[in-house]
């Protein structure tokens, strides 16, 4: 994981928090690559697993910024930026723990950014399991509320290259330092977990700013491990409480009123909140 010109100066920021097994094998992804023109930076937010010893033991060559404990996802994401910017970065990408990165990943990430230099990358998720493709973008329609997920669209013949989303989620985002400039970081006062990556996204295409999903670009992923499907797996009060109001509730009522506010057309803000609400107050119990 080194760095060379000015033009691929990328570096690769993951919160973290326990979980170190998946942490260390992300990390070993990262190894692997067949382009070194990275640097990683964990941002480590008070883990109680030895994840910090047990990374500068094994990973030297990765950064480890400690956090508070109370960052979460966004302002743990924020602060691995500052970092990064700090130290020159011309790109910063995202990427979550839970994640493997195909051998060319980053290679795949950087051509097609050399190819469009302002745009914002996201890439094609595998499932760790079957390696067969479990999320490949979404175009989302206000007035409808409605989602057409890529996969079902596109030909087979079709997955590859970049194609336009409505938004991209933070698991292996790559942003340029242009956009990062221009836009500002993650909202990590109204959207602390959840959303604030499908919002920072929403914003950058809104100012003009290409989005795309890459096809060419692999993450294997295990579906199985997000909060909202933990929580969904042993449903239950307690748990239907967190999904609405906990900070990493994937149904988030508040998260998900800051979103529509700053990202709907304002005629179709009304509409969209009781739709939304609707279907976070009982989609819980439904998947």
């Amino acid at each position: 994981m080194a760095r060379r010109g000015a033009l691929r100066m990328l570096y690769i920021v993951i919160p973290v928090f326990n979980r170190l097994v998946f942490t260390r094998a992300c990390l070993l992804s990262l190894r692997a690559q067949t382009c070194p023109d990275f640097r990683v930076i964990v941002v480590d937010d008070g883990s109680t697993d030895g994840t910090s010893e047990a990374l500068a033991r094994e990973f030297p060559e990765v950064e480890v910024v400690a956090g508070t404990g109370m960052l979460f996802w966004t302002a743990g994401v924020n602060r691995g930026i500052r970092r990064a910017l700090a130290q020159g970065a011309t790109r910063v990408m995202t990427l979550n723990n839970d994640v493997l990165a195909t051998p060319d990943f980053v290679a795949q990430m950087l051509h097609w950014a050399d190819e469009y230099p302002t745009a914002v990358l996201g890439a094609l998720e595998l499932d760790v399991a079957t390696n067969e493709p479990v999320y490949g973008g979404e175009r989302f329609n206000w007035l409808t509320h409605t989602r057409k997920e890529l996969l079902h669209e596109l030909p087979t013949a079709a997955r590859r290259g970049l194609h336009p989303v409505t938004y991209l989620p933070g698991r292996g985002l790559l942003i340029p330092a242009v956009v990062l400039e221009t836009v500002g970081l993650f909202d990590e006062k109204r959207l602390p977990h959840y959303l604030a990556d499908y919002d920072y996204t929403s914003v950058v295409r809104r100012r003009g700013f290409p989005v795309y999903i890459n096809y060419d670009a692999h993450l294997r992923t295990y579906p199985d491990e997000s909060g909202q499907e933990q929580t969904r797996r042993h449903r239950s009060l307690k748990g239907y409480y967190q999904h609405l109001f906990g900070i990493r509730g994937g149904g988030n009522l508040r998260n998900f009123t800051h979103f529509t506010l700053k990202n709907c057309p304002t005629p179709l803000v009304p509409l969209s909140l009781l739709n939304g609400y609707a279907r976070r107050l009982v989609g819980y119990f439904m998947h």
